[in-house]
């Protein structure tokens, strides 16, 4: 039982402090991907099709599904299009210092 650690540990352990470079992207590579697993889980609770949600924000179907999978490189206009026009949400940001 000893060894058990945490995610936080072993991320500590393997990529490094929070701060540093490679935890860093690695904690910016985990936050696009909550973002695309966010809007797929909600499209579907909308019972949407990616192809129903691309017309809501004038984008083709390839576009969501990339967002889905990897949120990665989303402007911020965007995520508010996706979020308010395409699935009726609201987006909120915030900032942690």
């Amino acid at each position: 039982m000893d060894n058990i650690q945490t995610l936080d540990q072993l991320k500590n352990k393997y990529y490094g402090e929070i701060g540093t470079p490679e935890r860093d992207r690695l904690e910016n590579e985990l936050e696009a991907l909550r973002i695309g697993y966010k809007i797929r889980t909600a499209r579907e609770r909308l019972n949407l099709t990616q192809e129903q949600l691309a017309e809501r924000v004038d984008k083709k179907r390839p576009f969501i599904s990339k967002i889905e999978n990897d949120g990665e490189n989303i402007t911020l206009r965007t995520l508010f299009d996706i979020v308010e026009r395409g699935l009726g949400g609201r987006l909120k940001i915030s900032f942690e210092f």
